[in-house]
């Protein structure tokens, strides 16, 4: 009896030691069970391991329960799971797949709002990459709650809404994407930016409606504080803006731009127009990167009131209208009337 016993017991060793090598194989083994080039799953806050092991289970990217807890208890990970969405797009091992999730390797997708857009057009972005409707992040924009301590005459986030590129989860919603585009906004203009602006006697709202100005106007790091300047320059001696930008928003907001600014837009009645109305526009016509807001609050220390496109990015600028008439000249009539001289001389070829 004794010697059966002993016999039993070594078998049962040894069936228990096949058994955990064909784990410990198993959770070294890659496995794809799902259709398709990826699959994606969604953790829930809270969830625990059972839950986890069975949308995993569901969703095939793992083989069994008993492989999961296997590579569970060999990672030692099981108390690090983390919740969000996962994305799988190839075989992957048991221990890798805890691993994924262990690191809160959660999948996000990128959208990237270049500086100087206005809201209908960050809102064509947003739906161009697929992440919604248009019309959710207009209506999503259209609130000014989040910005209302710092500016209180705001009726939507005009402005605000600060351009650059967010990673941000498959599902965000409009309303939780323009709430991140707010934050990163409030994080980039502080407090000194605010003081500083104070002190050039512009409020929040000033400011960041300058800042959109020289963000239409050039592209040009080094210009941006002329810009400011020539703008603060003309507010300050009661002289129009006369920014051409602030017609083709008025015009935007009208539903009549088409492409094209013409002569006669540049008495289109809007408070928006700056060639109509003098100072600044009633609000910002667009987001503003971090260059033009520091330029707004820090404008270059020179007189000049004018300037004038090169026509390759750059301007010139001049003090006196004698001066700006001359550069008009030079770079806008002649450089128009060389440019088509040389469009009739290439189809008379």
């Amino acid at each position: 009896m004794k010697r059966a016993f002993l016999v039993l017991v070594a078998v049962a060793m040894l069936a228990a030691a096949a058994v955990a090598l064909m784990l410990y194989m198993r959770t070294n083994e890659p496995f794809k069970g799902y259709a398709g080039t990826e699959q994606f799953v969604i953790i829930e806050p809270g969830s625990g391991t059972r839950t986890i092991g069975q949308r995993l289970i569901e969703a095939g990217v793992v083989r069994s329960d008993v492989t999961f807890r296997a590579a569970l208890w060999r990672s030692r990970r099981a108390r690090n799971l983390q919740a969000g969405e996962f994305r799988f797009d190839r075989p992957m091992t048991p221990l890798e797949v805890v691993e994924k999730i262990a690191r809160g390797d959660v999948y996000n997708r990128r959208i990237t709002f270049p500086e100087g857009l206005n809201i209908r057009e960050m809102a064509r972005v947003y739906e161009q990459q697929g992440f919604g409707k248009a019309v959710a992040f207009i209506e999503a924009a259209g609130d000014p709650s989040a910005i209302r301590d710092i500016d209180g005459a705001a009726t939507d986030l005009e402005g605000y809404l600060f351009p650059e590129t967010y990673s941000v989860p498959r599902d965000t919603t409009a309303a939780k994407l323009v709430g991140v585009m707010v934050a990163r906004f409030r994080q980039l203009f502080t407090t000194e930016m605010q003081r500083a602006a104070e002190a050039l006697e512009l409020t929040p709202r000033q400011a960041v409606t300058l800042a959109s100005l020289v963000e239409k106007e050039t592209a040009q790091p080094s210009e941006r504080p002329i810009v400011a300047a020539v703008y603060l320059n003309r507010l300050r001696i009661g002289m129009g803006m006369q920014a051409d930008p602030t017609v083709i928003y008025a015009l935007q907001r009208a539903g009549r731009y088409d492409g094209n600014l013409r002569r006669d837009d540049l008495s289109f009645d809007s408070p928006y127009n700056t060639y109509r109305y003098s100072g600044l526009p009633p609000g910002p016509i667009a987001s503003p990167g971090l260059a033009s807001l520091q330029a707004a609050v820090a404008p270059a220390k020179v007189d000049y009131l004018y300037f004038v496109s090169r026509n390759d990015g750059s301007h010139v600028f001049a003090r006196t209208l004698v001066e700006h008439n001359e550069n008009v000249r030079q770079y806008q009539v002649l450089y128009f009337r060389e440019q088509r001289a040389k469009e009739r001389a290439s189809r008379s070829r």
